[in-house]
Formats: C-alpha cells, structure tokens, sequence
C-alpha cells in the first residue's frame, strides 16, 4: 500500500481495495446485512429494511468524521461489487477504552481468506493512527472462522475479559492491552 493510496482514504492490499462508505454502498450493506447466514452469529446485527442500512451508514460516517477512522467497504481490486465491511470503532470495553475491530462479508467470498487480508491491513493501518488504543475483536465460540480472522490479523485470545453481548458470549481477541 502506498502513501497516496492512504491519503485518498483507500487501502490497498494484493487482492482487495478498502475504501470509506458512500452513499452508493448503501443497497450492499442492506444486502450483506440482510442476508441471514452473515448474520447468524450475531442476529441482533441483522436488517430487514433498507431504512435500517441508511440509519448504519450514517452512524459509519458520523464515526469517521469524528475520529478519522471507522468501518471500510472491501471490493476485490478495481471492481465495484462491495465483498464486505472491515474496520474498526471505538467502543468501551469493561471500563477500557478499546477498537473494535469488525468485518463481515457476503456468503460467496468465504473461505478465500478475503476477510483476513481485509483484517490484516485495517489492523496495521489503525494502529498507526491510534497506537494508544487497544484493537479487540468480539467473536462467538462457536465462530471458528471469526477467530482465524482475529489470529490472522495479529490479535491474540485474552480469556480474562471476555464478555456478555447483546447475542451471547464474547471471546475476546486483542492486541495492544495495557500492562
């Protein structure tokens, strides 16, 4: 990825672009978000109307305007067919302070390793921004891909603060904790 590429708001790596959501990408975070098999882990996620897609969106954009980094849409190379989401937003995490990193991507790019290599770059490029942050990913025990996603982007599991979501236990993977 180079520098220009980071200043434009895209990131780059071998397969994938990443880029800030628009106002264009709102069909296909309805439609990934819609589609029950990329929410059957966390159900409370789910959409059912396209008002609901506008509403996230709006809360996607307001977070980046507020702190300079947030959920990016992932397409493979140059295509305009969004993949999915990767990023990360700030959230509170038993007291702390943390990002949270997310991604979700459509049915038909599992198992491609597509949301790793999404994971990996937002994990660095985060991390160069906000090196004070803690990174955590949220993700169900039953959730195996999830967790290789969390590995493979460099975060570890952390036993002692899993939690309670609104979908059931979370196991937490992060980087970056304090002491």
């Amino acid at each position: 990825m180079d520098d220009q590429s980071r200043d434009r708001g895209v990131l780059l790596t071998t397969r994938l672009s990443l880029r800030r959501p628009a106002p264009e990408d709102i069909d296909a975070i309805f439609s990934i978000h819609r589609d029950t098999a990329t929410c059957l882990q966390n159900p409370s996620d789910a959409l059912s109307r396209r008002q609901e897609a506008l509403e996230l969106f709006q809360r996607w954009h307001d977070h980046w305007r507020r702190f300079g980094y947030g959920y990016w849409v992932v397409r493979r190379g140059a295509s305009d067919w969004q993949l999915g989401v990767c990023g990360t937003k700030s959230m509170d995490l038993n007291g702390m302070s943390v990002l949270n990193l997310f991604y979700r991507f459509e049915v038909s790019s599992w198992g491609q390793g597509l949301a790793g290599e999404a994971a990996t770059v937002v994990v660095g490029w985060v991390s160069e921004r906000v090196p004070d942050l803690p990174i955590i990913a949220r993700v169900r025990p039953a959730n195996i891909a999830s967790q290789r996603v969390a590995v493979r982007a460099g975060l570890v599991r952390v036993e002692h603060i899993d939690t309670t979501g609104e979908d059931g236990l979370d196991w937490i993977y992060a980087t970056n904790l304090p002491g």
